[in-house]
This record gives structure tokens, sequence and C-alpha cells, in this order.
């Protein structure tokens, strides 16, 4: 006789009555993922990353830069908190008090953790495709390369040397120097 499986399929309102015991909670088409905190390396990426978006972000003002943890919901059963994003400024070009403010990202990106590296590659790659972000980045620490995706290409670019972003609205690239980012964050 075979044994049932259970399965629960989670909503974001089911999220909010988790409690805060300092893991991230994230729901992905009706699957819970939970992670422990991040490694001091990991935010270390993230604030560099931050940094470098938030400079940029500065002279083109195409939206605002914002580390995790921040719930970004697509629907009742996608939330997400991406490792960093860029949220676009509201239609008056002000910043939003709340995702929803907005509805969508101009860039997210995931700083890999070993916990976090399959959701990272390929469910949460397929949630940000099909939610039309226009680039996803994986930063992998230890590869020290970014993955890049977009959502009209299956194909996954990997940086090592250089990087440009140009988000639209803005009048120049932002360039990212991939190794320099790395020796900054890590060494």
């Amino acid at each position: 006789m075979a044994m049932p499986t259970l399965r629960r399929d989670w909503t974001v309102d089911d999220l909010l009555d988790l409690p805060d015991d300092g893991n991230r909670y994230e729901v992905l088409d009706g699957e819970l993922l939970v992670t422990p905190a991040p490694s001091l390396d990991h935010q270390r990426a993230v604030f560099e990353l931050s940094r470098l978006l938030s400079d940029y972000l500065a002279k083109h003002s195409v939206g605002e830069a914002i580390i995790s943890p921040a719930d970004v919901t697509f629907s009742a059963r996608r939330l997400v908190q991406p490792d960093v994003f860029v949220m676009p400024f509201t239609e008056t070009g002000g910043k939003a008090s709340r995702f929803t403010d907005v509805g969508r990202l101009v860039l997210a990106i995931e700083i890999l953790s070993p916990s976090t590296a399959r959701a990272d590659r390929v469910k949460k790659r397929r949630v940000y495709r099909e939610q039309g972000v226009p680039e996803y980045w994986i930063v992998d620490l230890d590869a020290r390369t970014i993955e890049r995706s977009m959502p009209a290409d299956d194909r996954v670019d990997v940086f090592a040397e250089r990087l440009a972003w140009l988000p639209d609205g803005a009048t120049s690239a932002l360039e990212i120097d991939v190794a320099e980012y790395f020796r900054a964050a890590l060494d």
C-alpha cells in the first residue's frame, strides 16, 4: 500500500501567518521555500552590488535599488525576496511605498548560496521570465561570475570580465568590471 503524499499548496496569505524566526520564506507557484540567514560573504556581495546600482541609478532616474528582506508579490501564489532588485519609480516619478504601487521589477538579482542554488537557477529564473522582468542576474561567489537571463531568450549569458546593463530610460549603461566587483566584495 502506497503512502499518500502530503503536499500543501501555499499562498502568500499562508506565508504571512508564519512566525518571524529569522528564516526567509518565499512562495513560488504554491511551493514554500525556506532559507536560513545568509553568510557574511553573501551579504558583502549584496552590499557591493547595491552600492554600484544605487550610484548608477542616482544619475539615471529609472528606479531605485532595494535589498532584501523585501517582499515582491506577483500573485497570490508568487512572493519572492530577491537579494537585490531595482524597482521603477511610480507613474508620477516618485518612490513606491509598496511593490504593488508599480507591480514590476526592472532587475532582479540573487546571490547563490548552497541552499538556494537550484531554486535560483531553475524556479526563480522561470518565474522572473514569466513575470517579464527584463533582466535576472545570478551572482556565483565560487565561480566569481554573473549569469544574466532575459525573458525573450532561453540562453543564459555568463560574465567573468565585464557586464553592461542598460535599462529602459537610461542614457548610458552601467559597466561592471566583474573581477573588480568580486575583489571589492570578497577580498
